[in-house]
């Protein structure tokens, strides 16, 4: 029965006991299950106790594959990117356009901000002026009651930029926000932000209810926000049209990728999977190196619906003969602290790029991100999407299908000018099988 599934306690459970309670419960009959999540356990004993401490009820470790994208033409600097994907053909589409781009001199990034936002979310039932009088008058000596918790920062050339009381009234009766702007130099500062916001909130409270003690002020949340329009990098790759050489003619081929791309302005059921496109390539630098890919997930969707609606995050432009192509994408990032360093493949990523800075990081994101876009763009256009995508897939589906080597390399061999799709596939791996069962 489901209630005798309910336990109490389990956080505090061994990593044996959790899985003794998971196969009586619910892999009682799937011993296999059991036996992978054993397999998948670090071999190294203090590798693992650090993977079992990142997060709560750890049963064991989920892989997934750790690759390279070459070719990366940055400002001058040629990177090879680390990627942290599942999907077919994100790696090789990324790649595909950084050697596409190298011969046109690569990509060109730039930093445009690096401020980053936290606020203390409070509602105030009195009279606004006594607010605003307190808080103007609390300002300062705030900001120097944290100095024990910004000094680090400050000394590192970063710290708190700005706090201003803001008036929310007109969404919410009473609803104010204190709005922080921050500077977390290299580390992408959650732990940072949110610290200071708590202490100044905890501050406020106190002096609040000691001058006037009136119950009037309610501080309801104390957070940083994931949206940071005022943290964004611009990439953007260009060159003549008449040196584009893409098996199409020139001016007919930059037209149809500039059309495809205002489409997903306008479109937003094109827009969300022309934005996903550029995330498959952002996305997998960020989890390579160890930063919050779903932050910069939310973020950038955000910026695509800045003007109230959802529009691509990329745009291109024909103009004197010159294409071009870019985008500008908020990206909150580190690469200190936090799990950049406490994850060792994360290490092993930022080592491959050469130890960058969060800015840096930043402009090799953003143009992965394009890259990606690029090429999902240039296959909608010319060739298609799936004859790229099957061909790099195909290998997944002989998989699940159970082909031996031999026959993973005649069918290979067979779809190397056909369109792939499972139906087909199968039905040639039966071929296969039927006739080899014939000449027994």
């Amino acid at each position: 029965m489901g209630h005798l599934k309910f336990v109490n306690g389990f956080s505090r459970w061994t990593k044996r006991e959790k899985i003794a309670w998971l196969r009586e419960h619910y892999l009682r009959n799937k011993p296999g299950s059991v036996e992978k999540l054993r397999l998948y356990w670090h071999q190294d004993e203090a590798e693992q106790a650090l993977f079992d401490e990142l997060i709560e009820n750890v049963i064991g470790n989920y892989y997934l594959p750790f690759a390279i994208a070459p070719n990366f033409l940055i400002n001058g600097e040629v990177y090879a990117v680390p990627m942290v994907t599942e999907e077919s053909s994100v790696v090789a589409a990324a790649s595909k356009a950084a050697k596409f781009w190298y011969r046109y001199g690569g990509f060109r990034a730039e930093v445009t901000g690096k401020i980053k936002t936290g606020h203390i979310h409070l509602i105030y039932k009195g009279n606004p002026l006594r607010l605003y009088d307190f808080f103007n008058r609390h300002k300062a000596e705030y900001l120097k009651r944290l100095k024990p918790f910004t000094e680090r920062m400050d000394a590192r050339g970063g710290g708190i930029l700005s706090v201003q009381l803001e008036d929310q009234t007109l969404h919410i009766p009473g609803y104010y926000v204190i709005g922080f702007q921050f500077d977390t130099v290299d580390s992408m500062g959650a732990n940072f932000i949110n610290t200071v916001l708590e202490e100044w909130a905890e501050y406020m409270e106190e002096d609040y209810a000691r001058e006037f003690g009136d119950g009037n002020l309610e501080i309801v949340l104390r957070i940083l926000s994931n949206y940071n329009p005022s943290c964004k990098v611009r990439v953007e790759v260009q060159a003549p049209v008449e040196s584009l050489e893409t098996g199409m003619a020139p001016y007919e081929y930059v037209q149809r990728f500039k059309l495809a791309v205002d489409m997903a302005r306008v479109n937003i059921f094109r827009a969300v999977t022309h934005n996903k496109g550029i995330m498959n390539g952002v996305d997998a630098v960020v989890l390579a190196t160890g930063n919050d890919f779903r932050a910069v997930e939310a973020g950038a969707h955000a910026h695509a619906v800045r003007d109230g609606v959802y529009r691509s995050l990329s745009e291109a432009e024909v103009s004197d003969g010159i294409f071009r192509f870019g985008m500008e994408i908020p990206l909150a990032l580190g690469t200190v602290g936090g799990m950049t360093r406490l994850h060792p493949m994360a290490q092993v990523a930022l080592d491959i790029l050469q130890n960058p800075s969060a800015e840096m990081l930043m402009k090799i994101v953003a143009a992965t991100g394009l890259a990606q876009n690029f090429s999902a763009i240039h296959s909608l256009v010319t060739e298609g999407i799936q004859k790229g995508h099957m061909k790099m897939h195909l290998n997944n589906i002989l998989r699940q299908l159970d082909a031996t080597e031999e026959e993973r390399r005649l069918l290979r061999d067979y779809f190397t000018n056909k369109k792939v799709h499972v139906k087909g596939v199968k039905e040639k791996l039966d071929e296969i099988r039927q006739k080899k069962d014939e000449n027994f």
